[in-house]
């Protein structure tokens, strides 16, 4: 039943992205310039908005010094339904999540992922609080200003609790974030870097006391990907004096970037928009998947220009082989992965390699 329930989830998905929804096609709220952001409560769903995720990626280490990375993510997406439909069984919104283990003693990613229709007590994407759940798979809010995370695998379990250590980042413009040319290609957006995170890792039946950093990521739009665009290359970095960075590039079909957008926040709370002239990535070494052929840059140097002078980060992959194949529950393939660069590090995304996403 439970592959019977991901797979008609995933055919709504896609048959809705793919126009073969025949349906009422729903007034998506525009991202417009100065948000007015309201917290805790922003940090719940914006159900109105085509597209949402919650992302929490980080770096830990064991008792023993082992060093991991994981990466939990929620998405919600509206379907192109009529949403004043009374019947419960009328797929309003659909919740997926994508969960990760990055073990270099393993050389290959581990992860898992689920999809179902919000709604039956299965999925819920909450209004007002971080709360968002497909059965046992959790991210909400915590005491005293956490998050909290709890994901069980076949392959590993995270117990994971998240204390901000910084005050939220607003991307781009105050937390709207321009993603291509046209000022409707955009989201609202802000991040939690440098997160205290404390827990347990269960791996091969072994609970594992951990600590580290994590980085949270909150995005909502209704247009995220300009037309020219395939994919983007994406990068959250904490570094060990305390300033963050958050750096990324829209890509058309040949490589070249279409947009590009950040932030570099200074240990002092000093925070620098950097738009499209400010950040350049390039590649030093790729890595061919030998499950579907995609070549990734998977170690780049990341060049921002500050009032101050230009800055370079080159971005060192944990191990090459962090690719999450998301098929199962409708979603692409992508590369997700930690990375490392000197005095800091945090996790890479690259998405669009195998196939152009369609958003």
């Amino acid at each position: 039943m439970q592959r019977i329930s991901s797979f008609l989830g995933a055919l709504v998905f896609l048959l809705s992205f793919m126009g073969g929804l025949k349906a009422e096609q729903p007034n998506f709220p525009p991202v417009m310039p100065n948000p007015n952001f309201s917290f805790p409560s922003d940090h719940g769903a914006h159900p109105e908005f085509r597209t949402e995720w919650w992302y929490v990626t980080g770096t830990v280490e064991t008792d023993d010094q082992r060093k991991l990375g994981f990466q939990v993510t929620f998405f919600r997406s509206r379907m192109p339904t009529n949403q004043n439909n009374e019947s419960a069984f009328a797929p309003k919104q659909i919740i997926f999540a994508h969960a990760a283990l990055s073990d270099p003693k393993l050389g290959k990613l581990l992860h898992d992922q689920r999809s179902a229709r919000a709604g039956f007590g299965i999925a819920e994407a909450r209004v007002g609080q971080a709360a968002v759940t497909i059965k046992d798979w959790v991210f909400n809010t915590g005491p005293t200003n956490s998050f909290t995370a709890k994901i069980a695998s076949k392959d590993f379990s995270l117990d994971l609790t998240f204390t901000p250590s910084q005050p939220v980042l607003l991307q781009g413009k105050n937390g709207y974030s321009q993603k291509g040319p046209s000022p409707e290609d955009a989201s609202f957006y802000y991040s939690i870097p440098q997160l205290i995170t404390v827990g347990k890792i269960t791996q091969n039946g072994v609970a594992l006391n951990v600590k580290g950093k994590a980085w949270f990521d909150h995005e909502w739009s209704s247009n995220y990907l300009n037309t020219e665009a395939v994919g983007w290359d994406w990068t959250g970095l904490n570094f060990e004096n305390g300033s963050v960075l958050m750096a990324f590039r829209m890509r058309r079909s040949d490589g070249t970037a279409l947009w590009a957008g950040g932030t570099f926040r200074q240990a002092d709370g000093t925070a620098t928009p950097l738009g499209p002239e400010d950040i350049s990535f390039q590649t030093l070494e790729s890595w061919t998947s030998p499950r579907t052929g995609a070549i990734y840059p998977v170690k780049q140097r990341l060049k921002i220009n500050l009032p101050e002078g230009a800055k370079e980060f080159e971005l060192t992959p944990a191990f090459p082989d962090q690719e999450l194949d998301g098929r199962a529950s409708a979603l692409p393939v992508y590369w997700e992965g930690v990375v490392t660069t000197k005095d800091g590090g945090g996790y890479l995304e690259l998405t669009g390699y195998v196939d152009p996403l369609k958003m």
